[in-house]
Order: structure tokens, then sequence, then C-alpha cells
């Protein structure tokens, strides 16, 4: 099963490696017997779908994620293994879709409001006024 995470990229089968043990949770008698934990890698160094480019980009922002240039992510929501591959799909799709994205336009900085720093002035007045009248009274006899 490939997995497509854009229409530009998507990864073969045979660069995906999977894991199976017993999963915990729900599952009855059957949970015993049966591995549906699901673990999906992917070698991100060695892979022959990215460029040096994407490459550089998801090590830099996958970087805590990354085990020797590998990338792993687990499902064992489900009761069934297929249903847990499929998450265990769509969470890698999800993950490498979110490193490759470009970045977000940074900050505009701006200046506060003649407005904003008229409320800002009146409520330190409001709460310096405030303070006045929990003060003990001066005994001034």
């Amino acid at each position: 099963m490939d997995l497509e995470v854009s229409r530009e990229l998507t990864v073969p089968a045979s660069e995906l490696g999977w894991r199976f043990s017993r999963s915990s949770g729900p599952g009855g008698q059957h949970v015993n017997t049966s591995d549906s934990r699901v673990e999906l890698f992917w070698n991100v160094a060695a892979s022959t779908v990215l460029s040096e480019e994407q490459r550089g980009l998801l090590a830099a922002r996958l970087g805590r994620r990354l085990i020797a240039g590998v990338i792993t992510v687990s499902a064992s929501e489900e009761r069934s293994q297929l249903r847990n591959r499929e998450i265990a799909l769509a969470k890698l799709g999800e993950l490498v879709a979110a490193g490759l994205a470009p970045d977000s336009p940074g900050r505009r900085p701006t200046k506060p409001t003649r407005g904003s720093k008229r409320r800002h002035q009146a409520a330190k007045v409001q709460r310096s006024a405030t303070k006045q009248l929990r003060r003990r009274p001066s005994g001034g006899d």
C-alpha cells in the first residue's frame, strides 16, 4: 500500500516497513492472541522519492522524531490490525506533509493604536485608585 503524502509526493510501499505486536486495551478474549498494534517506519535518509532539499527540510523539522534517519509512527486505537494499518499510514502522511509544508509568513510588527493606549492608561489609573482605597487611612490628628 503506497503512501500518498501529496499530489507530488507518493512514498512507495517498498520503502515502508511494518512491525506488529500485541495491543493493550479493548479486544476481549481475542486480544491476547492477535498482533493488532501496528508500527510503521520509513527511512527518510535513504528514501529515493525525496529531493535533497525535502530531505533536509524533514530532518530539520522532524529532527526529534527521527532516529538514525528513520521516522516511526504507531497505532493501536482499533481492535483490527487492518484498521490500525490505515491509521498509521494516515498519521505518517500527515506528519510528512506538515514537515514539508511551506513556512507561514512572519508576524508583521504593529504599534498600539491611540485608543488602545488611552484605554490602557485609564485602566492603570483605575487600578491605582482601587489600591489607594485599600490603604490604611493616615492618622493625621
